[in-house]
């Protein structure tokens, strides 16, 4: 039996010990050098990349837009995607197109998202033509670096972007629920939208975490979207800017790769704790459900 388990756990084992920790010890090992990013490093500067993140107002504005981010895909994704969610769920016509056609934009590759975006967005962009041409031209803005306006456009781009994703997850969930329970709650006089709030959304419950739990953690990792459409100086500006912007700005691109791997292992701290206290207050029924067979 043991030999069973070692042989069919030992590859995954291998693979996350290969690919998630040891770059990991390698980041913080870095982190506590001044490096260039070629040969051994050797100029040892223990914990001042650490001390000039922590002290950075730079790195704080990236940890505050990522919080934003965070608390704002919660509150817009969430509610529209449970709304299209119970709507794709009933039987109506053209259902699975207009599944297709909202989960479509999730399989967009990032690139092609934020250079699409970028395009329609600029000053003389479509976006701001079309309002122009139907008489809308005080609602025409600067929405890539007005910083009082541009936060929203990228939670647009986010909401579009990943809204697919959890649609299709919800109606998953809700393929789950017996329909047993919906047609007892109608034989009790229940309506449409008593049976959603009673029934159907505390049962969706475990699903919502889960999908709270990934929103959470790509929020907190966000950067493709934004180095794309925002680039390495405009983001900043714009307060779009994110602690994974920031690392490869102050890092890579300032060529201190050893400042740029402290600022990794924080983020990478960040997150792991977001996740722990996540898992403790917020799934930990789920999970004990799951390795317990409990309900």
């Amino acid at each position: 039996m043991r030999l069973e388990i070692a042989a069919l756990s030992g590859p995954a084992i291998l693979m996350f010990l290969g690919f998630v920790i040891f770059p990991v010890l390698m980041a913080a090992y870095y982190g506590f050098y001044r490096w260039k990013g070629f040969g051994p490093p050797t100029d040892f500067v223990g914990f001042d990349n650490y001390v000039t993140i922590l002290q950075d107002t730079a790195f704080h504005e990236a940890l505050w837009h990522n919080g934003q981010i965070v608390v704002l895909s919660l509150v817009l994704q969430g509610p529209i995607a449970i709304g299209l969610a119970l709507l794709l769920n009933r039987k109506m016509r053209g259902q699975s197109l207009i599944r297709v056609l909202i989960f479509v934009p999730y399989v967009i590759a990032e690139v092609i998202v934020g250079t699409a975006w970028s395009l329609l967005l600029q000053t003389n962009g479509a976006v701001n033509d079309v309002l122009r041409s139907i008489g809308l031209d005080w609602l025409a803005a600067d929405w890539l670096a007005n910083p009082s306006i541009a936060i929203w456009t990228l939670m647009l781009i986010l909401t579009w972007k990943y809204i697919g994703f959890a649609v299709i997850l919800f109606l998953a969930g809700m393929q789950n629920i017996p329909e047993e329970l919906a047609e007892a709650a109608a034989v009790d006089g229940a309506s449409y939208w008593q049976t959603q709030r009673r029934i159907t959304l505390p049962l969706l419950g475990p699903t919502i975490r889960i999908w709270a739990f990934l929103s959470i953690i790509g929020a907190l990792q966000l950067f493709d979207l934004v180095y794309i459409i925002w680039g390495q100086y405009v983001a900043s500006t714009a307060g779009t800017s994110t602690m994974a912007t920031y690392m490869v700005t102050e890092g890579r691109n300032a060529g201190n790769y050893g400042y740029g791997n402290a600022v990794a292992v924080v983020l990478f701290v960040i997150s792991m704790i977001i996740a722990l206290v996540y898992q403790r207050f917020v799934l930990r029924r789920d999970t004990q459900g799951a390795l317990t067979g409990g309900r």
